[in-house]
């Protein structure tokens, strides 16, 4: 949770406080690897704490099934027999309903199915807190979803809901008018975490471990990270797991770490990455290898021999994808590290 102090005490605020706090909805927006999933975790955690049932779901097929039966599963301790209606299936298609045992109307559809739970839990102060993962705005049953808490909150139901997702996938589910009100929750950007952040976590967890790490060792540690969540983790724990016999992080383990780290960021983030990208989103990035460190927008244009508004499109896409990100008002900087070099060997 290193550098995210602001996204989660909004958040955590949000649980604290309960329905009318902007924040109790909202979305996590960036790249893979920030560490977007992590933080799910870890507030759904914190909304067990605070009162709330938490149900965490991927957005694929059967989400729906998924969360009324989580639901159901969770809520069961706070639900005497009366007040447990039996659920035998959910079909999810164009319509969604739901069979129910004999002791059911079988009229009940998912949204109904999904009241009478919150009226039983609500009066009794507990809420429902939805996190949903990686969210794909081609997927109907995540409209459908989204379409339905809209509803629940404007009945003044006591719900919550966290989403995360990559850049363009968040900006096409905005899109759509069936769910507009997901505009006005809140956003929050993950992306890189400051140094001093980095280092300070990195060595207070190398210290819970009962380990030692030299301030030039950590030093090099945090230069190797460049900030990115997802390279703190696989350094951290590579270079755990090469400690030396006594027990301390030192450079050499911290070497060896890097360079394992290096080649999980490849096949676990990279690779998947650029796979997505267009013939032109990558000569895009090829365009801005001349640079060291930021690359200008018309200088972008002039290597690729395109207009302006030609690039500014793919600029997008690639601020959308995560891939780059902006330095100021015209500059723009490639966000993911280790691109560089894997366009390097493209181009060889």
């Amino acid at each position: 949770m290193a550098g995210r102090k602001f996204l989660l005490g909004e958040i955590e605020r949000a649980l604290e406080n309960g329905p009318g706090d902007p924040a109790l909805s909202s979305i996590l927006v960036g790249a893979r690897g920030t560490g977007k999933t992590a933080l799910l975790s870890h507030l759904s955690s914190k909304a067990q704490q605070t009162g709330w049932i938490s149900v965490d779901v991927p957005c694929l097929p059967g989400m729906l099934q998924d969360i009324l039966e989580q639901t159901r599963r969770k809520a069961r301790e706070f639900l005497d027999e009366r007040d447990q209606k039996h659920i035998t299936g959910l079909m999810v298609g164009q319509i969604i309903g739901v069979e129910w045992s004999e002791d059911v109307p079988p009229s009940q559809n998912w949204r109904s199915a999904m009241t009478d739970l919150l009226e039983v839990l609500n009066a009794k102060g507990i809420g429902l807190y939805v996190t949903i993962d990686e969210i794909d705005p081609a997927l109907d049953e995540m409209i459908q979803f989204a379409a339905i808490y809209q509803l629940f909150v404007r009945e003044g139901r006591k719900v919550g809901l966290l989403m995360a997702g990559l850049p363009y996938k968040v900006s096409s589910l905005l899109r759509d008018e069936s769910v507009s009100f997901l505009r006005r929750s809140s956003q929050y950007k993950v992306g890189r975490i400051d140094d001093e952040e980095i280092a300070s976590a990195f060595k207070a967890t190398v210290e819970i471990g009962g380990s030692t790490i030299l301030d030039e060792v950590l030093e090099r540690a945090v230069k190797e990270i460049d900030g990115f969540p997802f390279m703190m983790q696989l350094v951290g724990f590579r270079s755990w797991e090469e400690r030396s016999a006594s027990n301390d992080i030192t450079m050499e383990s911290v070497e060896r770490g890097t360079y394992m780290a290096q080649r999980d960021m490849r096949n676990r983030i990279l690779r998947p990455t650029l796979d997505e990208l267009s013939d032109m989103d990558i000569k895009f990035l090829l365009a801005m290898l001349e640079d060291e460190d930021s690359s200008l927008s018309e200088e972008i244009a002039m290597r690729l021999n395109k207009t302006a508004s030609y690039v500014t499109t793919y600029r997008k896409r690639l601020l959308d994808q995560g891939v780059i990100e902006m330095q100021g008002r015209a500059r723009v900087r490639i966000a993911l590290p280790g691109v560089r070099e894997y366009l390097s060997e493209y181009l060889a």
